[in-house]
């Protein structure tokens, strides 16, 4: 079952088409889901790869993402905690967010923990 990604001249907008099979698809046969429109541009789609939860977890073991971690660096905590977040599917809230830019800018974990007094405490412990 094949999902196409079109951009749609009509509404301006990239919408995702499905097709019951891979024989009836075809740029003549999408229409746009959201206006219905005909005038459709195919898009080249992102690639996903199923891993499974071994191969996240070796991909986390990665050295070079370890490196910098040992001499607390926050930039690199950031990019660790990020990766993890990706690997694992778990999206970062917007509170966990705005920790990582910060981390990413150099602000230390102890002065972004003392300045969000939500936080439960030992976060960064």
């Amino acid at each position: 079952m094949p999902i196409y990604e079109y951009y749609c001249y009509d509404c301006k907008q990239r919408v995702s088409v499905f097709f019951r099979t891979i024989s009836a698809a075809s740029d003549d046969a999408a229409a746009c889901p959201t206006c219905e429109g005909k005038r459709l541009h195919r898009l080249v789609s992102k690639v996903r790869m199923l891993r499974s939860e071994e191969s996240r977890m070796e991909a986390l073991a990665d050295p070079s993402l370890m490196s910098g971690l040992e001499s607390e660096d926050p930039r690199a905590l950031a990019g660790f905690m990020r990766k993890m977040s990706d690997e694992m599917g778990e999206p970062l809230d917007a509170e966990m967010t705005e920790v990582m830019d910060r981390l990413e800018a150099g602000e230390s974990p102890d002065s972004i923990e003392s300045s969000l007094p939500d936080l439960p405490p030992g976060d960064f412990d």
